[in-house]
C-alpha cells in the first residue's frame, strides 16, 4: 500500500505549521511530525478512520489529530491524503469539498 498526498493536503500541512510557528517553531515542528506520524499509520490500517459524514462516500475517511481532521481516500493500492482541516470549520458554508479531489 502506498501513501500519497494531494497538493492541497501538503499546503494544508505547511499552513498549519506556519501558523503554529508564529508562536513557537519548536511546537510547530513537533505538531507537524505528529500529524505525519498519524498519517503514516494509515498505510498499515487504512480503514481505521471513520467515514467523513459530509462526504456521504464510503471510501472517504478521516482521522482526528488534536483539533484537525485528516481526510483521506482509501483505495486498493494507496491511501490518498485529501486535506487537513480544523475541526471547527463550517462545511455548510464551504464550497470546496476535498473528497471530490482525485
Amino acid at each position: 500500500m502506498n501513501l500519497e498526498w494531494t497538493e492541497p493536503a501538503r499546503e494544508d500541512l505547511r499552513n498549519i505549521r506556519r501558523y503554529i510557528s508564529q508562536d513557537s517553531e519548536y511546537y510547530a515542528e513537533r505538531f507537524a511530525a505528529r500529524l505525519v506520524e498519524a498519517v503514516e499509520r494509515l498505510v498499515a490500517f487504512p480503514n481505521m478512520g471513520r467515514a467523513v459524514p459530509e462526504a456521504k462516500r464510503s471510501d472517504t475517511r478521516e482521522i482526528i489529530v488534536h483539533n484537525y481532521r485528516v481526510m483521506y481516500r482509501s483505495e486498493p493500492d494507496r491511501v490518498l491524503i485529501l486535506a487537513i482541516v480544523h475541526c471547527a470549520r463550517d462545511w455548510s458554508r464551504n464550497m470546496s469539498q476535498p473528497w471530490n479531489l482525485s
